[in-house]
């Protein structure tokens, strides 16, 4: 029988399993959407239940794809920011609050100057946003102190996913970074930060390194899920660190740019290197710190630096699901292929991809979504060219504020569900105007949660695997015409917010007063 490692990524939109051999090769795949609820404007909420019932369903198909094959170990990676509260009785109270979700702007000025601006960027390596874990959980305890009253943990996503595997509450850097509670220079969580939002450390979950084992498969789950009970889990990590370890970018020699429901520009660094105008988020990597003693060929970093944009997957879906009404099944295909008839520049159509507002390089959550230049001549496949182009303008608007910092990579890797399209692909060499090189296996996160398993149980030697499991597709060459084009749309972007700023705030107060 071949021995296997599992990768489970608890996505926004989807979980994704993956079943890797111990040489990087996949055996099997499975995945699964499940919602996001909006019960209300800004609000984004998902179901835990709906998460569990979705991953079942991936893992269970990545096994049967697989075939026979001995699973020596899981590996975890999910959705940064999100807030699961959890109960004595260990049942989440209430739906998660994820990411996307905008609400907390009131609790993100309290918080900031609370802290102080400065001093929150040198602790966390970030400013605050809404939708991270530090402004939900202020949110709560203003709004829903009966709510508050009741949690006896506080769990990102995937760990609460843990929990339901193994009945262990635990973290680890490169996702407890992405809630604004955790020191990224100590990799542990902040006595000052917590005093401040009035957070008990016994309400957290202790911090392990990525590869540290994290329990084992209990019985209910082992059959729910068709695996061994006694499984090791892995604690396993934030899924863009992991997207970026599965890619083989492991030191700052390379970048990854990543298109999933949103879309983020990664790049490592040895140190952890903040931004004090706290435009970037610096946070630490599934690598630990002390494989940054000798920078050496297998040696990888044990921070990251992240400029990330909200929308990219989530304004097509949204375009599917809302604007054209489409059912799921090979939709993003008949998608492409309308925007593929239309040239670069959608016919003078550019779109704002600010569906959930905007982190980088606006940390504005007020930024609202905008068609510029429509008229009756455009069409489908121009409303989903300009998608795609608005969403690639917005990840190189985050790349800038990287280069501004001194970033110099010699190579660009693109992974995330955006690699499926070759139109997207294209548009991502034209609008960054150098070489693109794809990752072929679109499960990153899933396959870096595989690589994190194998590392925990001492199957592999991690930085040295992901350079070796990286596999990649013939690279995109950029079309000089096109990047002239881009060249030009880049202004009137720019200026597009810069304009209408204002009016989004009149928009956002409009909406909320629904």
């Amino acid at each position: 029988m071949a021995r296997g490692l599992l990768g489970i990524d608890l996505g926004t939109g989807s979980a994704k399993a993956i079943v890797v051999a111990m040489d990087g090769s996949v055996l099997g795949r499975g995945s699964a959407e499940y919602p996001i609820h909006q019960p209300m404007p800004g609000y984004a909420e998902q179901d835990p239940e709906e998460w569990w019932r979705g991953t079942v369903r991936a893992v269970r198909a990545a096994l049967a794809d697989a075939g026979d094959v001995n699973i020596t170990a899981i590996g975890l990676s999910g959705q940064m920011h999100g807030t699961v509260l959890v109960g004595a009785d260990g049942e989440a109270i209430g739906p998660a609050i994820i990411w996307a979700d905008t609400r907390s702007a009131r609790q993100v000025e309290e918080i900031t100057e609370l802290i102080g601006a400065e001093r929150l960027i040198e602790l966390a390596g970030s400013p605050l946003a809404v939708g991270f874990q530090a402004a939900t959980i202020r949110w709560v305890q203003q709004e829903q102190p009966e709510r508050w009253a009741r949690v006896q943990i506080i769990l990102l996503p995937k760990d609460y996913f843990r929990w339901r595997l193994t009945g262990v509450y635990a973290t680890e850097p490169s996702d407890a970074s992405s809630t604004l509670l955790l020191d990224v220079r100590t990799r542990d969580w902040s006595d000052e930060i917590l005093r401040g939002l009035g957070v008990r450390r016994d309400q957290l979950p202790v911090i392990a390194e990525s590869t540290a084992a994290t329990g084992k498969l209990n019985s209910e789950a082992a059959a729910e899920l068709g695996l061994p009970t006694g499984t090791p889990v892995i604690a396993g990590g934030a899924d863009a660190p992991l997207a970026a370890l599965a890619a083989g970018v492991v030191d700052p020699a390379s970048m990854l740019l990543t298109i999933s429901t949103g879309s983020q520009v990664i790049l490592p660094t040895y140190e952890a290197r903040i931004d004090p105008k706290g435009r970037i988020h610096t946070w630490c990597s599934c690598l630990a710190p002390e494989a940054d003693r000798n920078r050496d060929s297998a040696t990888g970093a044990a921070w990251y630096q992240m400029g990330a944009t909200m929308a990219s997957g989530l304004a097509m879906r949204w375009l599917r699901d809302r604007v054209f009404d489409l059912p799921q099944e090979d939709a993003y295909d008949r998608m492409s292929s309308w925007a593929a008839k239309t040239p670069p520049g959608a016919g003078g159509l550019l779109f704002l991809p600010y569906l959930a507002g905007e982190r980088t390089p606006h940390m504005d959550p007020q930024a609202r979504g905008l068609f510029l230049g429509l008229t009756a001549d455009h069409d489908r496949g121009h409303l989903t060219r300009a998608v795609m182009e608005g969403a690639t303008l917005a990840l190189y608007d985050a790349y800038l504020v990287l280069a501004s910092l001194g970033a110099t990579p010699r190579q660009a890797i693109l992974a995330g569900g955006g690699v499926r399209s070759a139109l997207w692909r294209q548009i991502v060499a034209d609008v960054f105007g150098i070489p693109i090189l794809p990752l072929a296996t679109v499960e990153g996160s899933a396959m870096g949660a595989a690589l994190i398993a194998g590392a925990g149980v001492g199957e592999l030697e991690l930085t040295s695997a992901a350079r070796a499991w990286a596999r990649y597709d013939v690279p995109v060459l950029p079309n000089t015409q096109a990047h002239a084009i881009y060249e030009q749309l880049l202004p009137v972007f720019h200026s597009a917010y810069v304009k209408h700023r204002e009016d989004f705030r009149f928009l956002a107060s409009l909406a909320s007063r629904s």
